[in-house]
Parts: C-alpha cells; structure tokens; sequence
C-alpha cells in the first residue's frame, strides 16, 4: 500500500528532550566571533551564498560545523566520505567549541531517534533506516541575521527560498520572527517561534527516497525585526554512500518514480557546489 502524500512538509516538537539552556548556550559564546572583524572572522573560513538566484544574495553570516567527538578526537570518521574534514574552531574560543558539541551531539541523538517514526509512517520495518545511518552526515550551522536595513523588498532576503538537501533538519530559532514556510496554495505562512519547541522541515533526501510522499520544505528566512536574529540547524543526512531510490512502498502504477537514483554524499555536494559557485573561500 502507498502512504498518503503528506499535506504538511513543518513539523513542530515539543518534550523532545534538548535542555533549552544548550542552544541558548551555542549562541551566546557564538555572539562573540559574530562581533570580530570581518577579517578575523574570515581566518576560520567563511563561504558566502545565494541560495535563490532570483535574488540579490543571502544576509546571514553562518559557523557551520560537522561530527567531532565531544573528547577532543577528530572529526573525521572512517567511512564518512568525500565531503568529510576537520572542523576549524576560530582561535581563543574554548567555550563556543565545547557549547556548539554540546548541542550538536544532543541534536544529533534526537534526529536519530525520528528515524523511526518515518520509517512506520511509510509502512516499513521500525530498524529499516538504521544501516542507512550509521555515520549520518550531519552538519549544524549556527546563524546570524542582522537587522536588515535600508530598502526591503522580496530580493533582499535573509536566506532566500530553497529546500534543504539533506533527510531532514531540526531547526532552533530564537524569539525573533523570521522563518517562513510555503504552504500548499503557494502562500508564505509565518514559522512564528513557540518556546520550548524544535521546528522539523523535511528536505530533498527524504523527498527523493519516497517519491514525494515526504515532500521537501519549501521555506525561507526574513529578518524585519530591527534586532539580531539567531537560528541552529542541524542538517540531517544518511550515510555518504546510500543510494535515494524510490521506496517499492511509495511507487505504483499511477504514481511512477520522479526522480534517477543517486548516492546520497554525491547528490548533497551537487547542491553544495551550486549554492556556492560564486563564493570564495578564506582561510587561515
């Protein structure tokens, strides 16, 4: 039997289990590289996007940072792919690296735990998922918006709209308004923060493994507070090596496959090479 198309791609969690104090944590000792100069800023490698063509370019700064363990060990894993590497941590920032791991590893457990209840959602074994994600590329940016200034239109944007690569991300985001979600009729709904809850979007791994009964987020972020705004994803993949097929499960007569298979690592760097074709890389 094929699963439903699900109608809403936003999901909201409540007592998921993350201490409220960790994010919080990762983006106040976060504030402090966010006031260094540009240049010092620049020394721990910075990229620069447009993830909309459309528009005039993306008004975030992000740190972005992948698996390392808690101890101090690389960041590297056996088997994680081509796209992995060690993190660059910005110099005489002890406390940001060891709040930005607290939270990730705490993400990272709960993205684990979600796999689950999409794998019965879709009439699969509970497990089916598990091999699928034993090193799981998982990649968390903590971001900065500041105030948009000047004149405001739909090109200029905090992060213009896009749907995210990866099975799916867990989204932190602070009391400050900005994240906007396409709904079915093709109008932007609000995302407005609730405290204590984790925002779920499903992005293009999922989509492509289930021939759309998932469907990717289409969202964006527009900061038109007057003050700075501050967000955590975590970006949650499968292992590099997988292969995105259509599930037997979510294929039919009436409903063929959409989309060629792909190897899970090859399809993200795709992504990431067009959304930074044009920026430059600086590094210490």
């Amino acid at each position: 039997m094929t699963p439903s198309v699900l109608q809403l791609t936003t999901l909201r969690l409540q007592n998921h289990g993350i201490p409220e104090e960790l994010p919080l944590k990762a983006v106040e000792k976060g504030k402090v590289f966010w006031d260094l100069p540009e240049s010092k800023k620049l020394e721990s490698a910075l990229l620069s996007s447009n993830i909309d063509p459309v528009n005039r370019g993306d008004l975030h700064e992000g740190y972005e940072i992948g698996w390392e363990e808690k101890n101090g060990n690389s960041g590297v894993r056996e088997g994680d792919g081509a796209m992995s590497g060690q993190n660059v941590w910005p110099a005489d920032m002890p406390d940001f690296r060891v709040a930005a791991l607290d939270y990730y590893h705490a993400a990272m457990k709960l993205g684990q735990a979600l796999f689950p209840l999409f794998a019965l959602a879709l009439n699969l074994p509970e497990d089916f998922f598990d091999d699928k994600t034993t090193k799981p590329a998982a990649i968390l940016r903590v971001l900065h918006y500041p105030p948009q200034t000047g004149v405001v239109d739909d090109r200029a944007v905090g992060i213009g709209a896009h749907t995210d690569f990866e099975c799916f991300t867990i989204l932190w985001q602070d009391e400050n308004p900005a994240l906007q979600v396409l709904n079915n009729q093709g109008k932007w709904i609000n995302a407005i923060p609730i405290p204590g809850t984790l925002v779920v979007n499903l992005g293009d791994q999922l989509a492509r493994w289930t021939n759309d009964v998932f469907k990717s987020t289409v969202h964006r972020a527009i900061n038109r507070t007057g003050v700075r705004r501050y967000s955590i994803p975590l970006f949650f993949g499968t292992d590099y090596d997988v292969t995105l097929e259509a599930l037997p499960s979510c294929v039919s007569e009436d409903r063929p496959a959409k989309y060629e298979p792909v190897k899970a690592g090859d399809y993200v760097q795709s992504r990431l090479a067009t959304t930074y074709a044009h920026s430059v890389t600086t590094k210490a």
